[in-house]
């Protein structure tokens, strides 16, 4: 059954590849990679969480970290770096700069058209966020890799959604993303809960 649209990697994976290819030529390692992409999404949460003209600043950011956590895997696999350990933190990494940015919006929104919600609006999706992590990382060790396989429509995976974080920060409408996202990410947190129980989504 065809559901990943010719079963291509991602559009920012193979954008991915000739960046890789460059760095396999430095001293650069993928945990290196990793650490470089969780600073980014980091510092991108906390510029969003200090709002107004900072947030687009920040989204950019984040849309620079979700793009750079392609790389370290392409690294990987080019130079015969694989391992448990960094498949393991390019997972938590990627959790820890989502939790960041949910919990940056919503406090940078504290006082704008959300008021007092934002920051709970935030934490709502980031601990969904951290949840479906942890859960996806133990279907990964009960399953193996092909269970936490994301489904895939034209070169665009379900977490290239977060991509329209920037866009949504430019023209702003950071707060009605938000209240999406408060929704959204605890209805996958609970699928991903029931697929761990299923056999990992596997069909």
């Amino acid at each position: 059954m065809k559901n990943r649209a010719t079963i291509k990697p991602p559009w920012d994976q193979r954008l991915a590849r000739p960046l890789a290819r460059l760095l396999a030529r430095t001293p650069a390692t993928p945990n290196q990679v990793t650490t470089f992409s969780l600073a980014l999404g980091v510092a991108g949460g906390a510029m969003l969480a200090l709002g107004g003209s900072a947030a687009p600043w920040g989204a950019l950011l984040y849309m620079l970290a979700q793009f750079t956590d392609h790389i370290d895997g392409e690294l990987a696999r080019m130079t015969g770096q694989t391992s448990e350990f960094g498949h393991n933190y390019d997972h938590v990494a990627g959790g820890i700069f989502e939790f960041t940015l949910f919990c940056g919006i919503g406090f940078g929104l504290d006082a704008g058209a959300l008021g007092g919600w934002g920051p709970g609006l935030g934490l709502i999706a980031a601990l969904s966020v951290a949840v479906t992590v942890a859960v996806r990382m133990a279907i990964y060790r009960r399953f193996g890799g092909a269970a936490i396989d994301q489904p895939s429509w034209g070169g665009f995976e379900i977490e290239d959604i977060m991509y329209i974080v920037g866009p949504v920060a430019w023209f702003g409408a950071l707060a009605p993303f938000l209240v999406l996202a408060s929704i959204g990410t605890p209805i996958f947190m609970i699928v991903t809960i029931r697929e761990y129980f299923t056999g990992g989504g596997s069909k």
